[in-house]
């Protein structure tokens, strides 16, 4: 499964990025032996607005079947919803744990956005 963690920077050992759509980096995590690669989110981090929702049309072209990010507003969290993407907001640390916590169980899908729009 392919899982899409936003990232301050371009690794594994990278701390997760809280926003989602304004998210220097996002990466995208093969959960069957941790290869990965990288996407350069800094056009829609600086976008005026729809940062969100492009960040999502860029992970759902790149295979993702799910999200792990600090928080999501709104706007983005109905393009995943619809793109079939589920999203676990409260990922901390590096990508790799939050990845790890996810797949152990420790960091839950959300039903809803968890912070307004545009914050």
């Amino acid at each position: 499964m392919k899982i899409a963690v936003t990232a301050s920077g371009t690794g594994l050992e990278s701390s997760v990025d809280p926003k989602f759509g304004r998210a220097s980096f996002i990466i995208l995590v093969d959960s069957e032996n941790f290869g990965y690669e990288v996407l350069d989110n800094k056009e829609n981090a600086n976008a005026l607005k729809g940062a969100g929702i492009q960040a999502a049309r860029s992970i759902s072209e790149a295979g993702a079947q799910v999200l792990l990010t600090g928080h999501c507003g709104p706007n983005a969290f109905k393009a995943l919803n619809a793109a079939k993407i589920g999203v676990a907001n409260n990922a901390s640390g590096t990508i790799r744990e939050a990845v790890e916590n996810y797949l152990k169980g420790a960091l839950p899908l959300s039903t809803a956005a968890d912070v307004e729009g545009q914050w």
